[in-house]
């Protein structure tokens, strides 16, 4: 089973851009690098003392959009 070569990584490397496309394989890696950064700049912020609980808030714009889009609705009863 040994090792793989280079040739074996690049000869992988092409069938995944055939099957995936170039377009499909930049937006994922524009969406990993997003959430690596988006995860640091999460670390940094989680070091340093909090001022203000940034998390109430975005949990409470977030319930407001929810009821937004919920629909209410009653049912009825066959007779």
């Amino acid at each position: 089973m040994g090792s793989f070569s280079i040739w074996h990584w690049l000869i992988v490397l092409l069938i995944v851009i055939m099957v995936f496309g170039t377009k499909k394989l930049k937006n994922l890696g524009g969406d990993l690098g997003g959430a690596v950064k988006g995860f640091k700049e999460g670390m940094k912020e989680g070091g340093a003392a909090p001022e203000e609980k940034p998390a109430e808030s975005a949990q409470v714009a977030n319930a407001a959009a929810a009821e937004k889009t919920t629909i209410d609705v009653e049912a009825k009863q066959k007779s």
